[in-house]
């Protein structure tokens, strides 16, 4: 059996990527890990093609001969197809948001706006209190705040009191060792 833990990326509802691959240099590189992913946009649903929001869909398929990724167009000459996914970037989007915060809401639809960030930094900072509170509570959706603070010199420390994960004991800044270079832990 083959684990893929799969990591995605949105960018402007118009470019979606897909992959095994951390989306930072050292997992793209190519150097350390063999990852896949893939990369789709929609030609005709563009913010420059259409002065606004792009909204289309894009058809997707993995071919496991070859181990790649195709667009619709290439899927003519494809035998043996593992399966074909439309993507709407931006209903991806919109239903990442539904599954995460467990809410349909009208900001989510700019994602950019001030309104937007305020409303999903309230939800994860109330899911953060429940979470951490002593009596249970449902969550609203699974998005929580991490429990660091950054002050004005970029400085990163944990939460007033919340210096250890409560479920697990971990400590949320985390520790240098002496044993592993810090190149292979960050």
């Amino acid at each position: 059996m083959i684990y893929v833990h799969a990591k995605g990326m949105i960018v402007d509802d118009e470019y979606v990527i897909v992959g095994s691959a951390n989306i930072n240099q050292r997992s793209i590189a190519g150097t350390k890990d063999t990852e896949i992913a893939m990369g789709a946009y929609q030609p005709h649903h563009t913010w420059a093609a259409k002065k606004s929001h792009p909204r289309g869909q894009v058809c997707v398929a993995f071919l496991p001969q070859c181990g790649k990724f195709y667009c619709a167009s290439f899927l003519v000459v494809a035998q043996e197809v593992v399966g074909i996914i439309v993507i709407q970037i931006y209903g991806y989007r919109m239903s990442l948001w539904m599954e995460h915060l467990d809410k349909k809401h009208e900001v989510f639809m700019e994602p950019q706006s001030l309104e937007c960030v305020k409303t999903v930094n309230s939800i994860a900072e109330e899911n953060w209190k429940k979470y951490t509170d002593s009596v249970f509570t449902s969550l609203q959706g699974h998005l929580l705040r991490y429990p660091v603070l950054v002050d004005a010199d970029g400085k990163i420390g944990p939460l007033p009191g919340h210096e250890h994960f409560p479920d697990v004991g971990g400590k949320v800044v985390g520790a240098h060792s002496f044993q592993l270079p810090d190149m292979l832990t960050t």
